[in-house]
């Protein structure tokens, strides 16, 4: 638009602009980071952690008041172990997960001392010796080891920038042997088991070229055939990890494996899980109304077994709901593994879900008689102080990582 003088009354046009002229500064944008909250994941795992306690509840009430004990003995305990990992969780929540990655090697040197700490003073509880007592607690430091060990190839792997040579391949499994071999050392093959279904997720996603995958893969299949041909484990672990594979009455029928009285009491556990399961039906029992649940038929129901307890009161209908839970946090933390800004954040969302879903497959698949019994506990809802802690900090790594992605 022209402009007109007053004096002379001719029209003239604005100068323009010096041509150097910086562009004008951007407010940067802020989001607090609690607004990035994901409420569903949360969700999801307070319902599963509240039916995890309600079954352990469930599965040792009856028992407990036989022995002349408090009913709610289990249950008053696995509640303040809930209560503790929420806030394990929420604690969690208050620094950066970046930071989280600076305290690795402490945290992992931390772990190595722990479970060789196992190895020397630690007792044996279910054949394995994981566990060390501290005063009138015990805890068990291989299940904190999935933890550090998930931070600690995160750090490793995302400072390679997704692209791994095979001096930096050899560098990230001699950091997972070293817990794995003392874990398995300690006979805590389970726990062992999960370390490398994490190491092979974070490698999948770490930039692992296709050719080392391949090859770690083949190293892997014959290392696990040398070890079940060799004497490195022992005849009840093997009998664990093959019993699901005999026939139903294979076992009584005269095999081999029916020498073995351990073998016999393994048959004697999945048959009892699964008429656990069976007794379920489509609707389940009712709540206290499952009388194998209630009589302890399934042993180590309120561990390594809980899903039965569900199955036989909930029915199909109450475990799918479960399964439905467990796969909307698996869901959720995949979703968080794309959200999140950086590597190292994608990297501790996929050993998170990588840990909490080979659980959950293996435990729930261990009851119906298709995967090996090896030891692992249901997330968020087998009984254990050290589990239950450990899967609630994990959860809160995956929902810092979510929080903090547009910091």
């Amino acid at each position: 638009m022209a402009l007109t003088t007053p004096a002379m009354g001719r029209p003239t046009l604005p100068p323009p602009p010096p041509a150097s002229a910086p562009p004008a500064p951007r407010r940067a944008v802020t989001s607090p980071a609690w607004r990035h909250f994901d409420p569903l994941l949360l969700l999801a795992t307070v319902a599963v952690t509240l039916i995890g306690v309600l079954m352990v509840y469930s599965a040792t009430r009856y028992p407990q008041e036989l022995a002349g004990g408090n009913p709610k003995y289990y249950l008053e305990r696995q509640a303040i172990w809930a209560g503790l990992g929420i806030a394990a969780f929420l604690l969690t929540l208050v620094f950066d997960y970046r930071r989280y990655l600076l305290w690795a090697p402490v945290l992992y040197g931390g772990t190595v001392l722990m479970l060789a700490g196992a190895l020397v003073i630690g007792h044996r509880v279910l054949g394995a010796q994981s566990w060390i007592q501290v005063g009138p607690f015990q805890f068990e430091p291989s299940e904190f080891a999935k933890v550090t060990l998930i931070l600690s190839l995160a750090a490793l792997l995302s400072s390679r920038k997704g692209q791994l040579s095979v001096k930096s391949l050899l560098v990230v499994l001699g950091l997972a042997v070293v817990p794995f071999l003392l874990i398995f050392k300690e006979d805590a093959l389970g726990s062992a088991i999960v370390l490398g279904i994490v190491l092979v997720g974070m490698l999948l996603m770490g930039g692992t070229k296709a050719l080392h995958m391949a090859l770690l893969t083949v190293l892997a299949i014959v290392a696990i055939a040398g070890v079940l041909q060799s004497g490195l484990l022992k005849q009840y672990q093997k009998d664990r990890l093959t019993t699901f594979l005999h026939a139903p009455t294979g076992l009584s029928q005269g095999t081999a494996s029916s020498l073995n009285p351990y073998a016999k009491t393994i048959e004697y556990n999945l048959d009892q899980s699964k008429a656990a399961i069976a007794d379920g039906g489509l609707y389940g029992k009712g709540l206290f109304h499952g009388h194998l649940t209630d009589l302890s038929y399934v042993p180590n129901q309120s561990t390594d077994f809980i899903f039965t307890a569900a199955a036989e009161q909930f029915g199909f209908a109450g475990s799918a709901l479960l399964l439905a839970l467990f796969a909307l946090i698996v869901w959720r933390s995949w979703r968080a593994a794309a959200l999140a800004r950086d590597l190292a954040g994608t990297l501790i969302c996929i050993g998170v879900l990588c840990m909490i879903m080979f659980q959950v497959f293996e435990n729930v698949g261990m009851t119906m008689g298709i995967m090996p019994v090896a030891g692992i506990t249901l997330p968020f809802m087998s009984y254990g102080g050290s589990a239950m802690l450990v899967d609630w900090v994990a959860l809160g790594l995956v929902q810092n990582v979510r929080m903090r992605r547009f910091d």
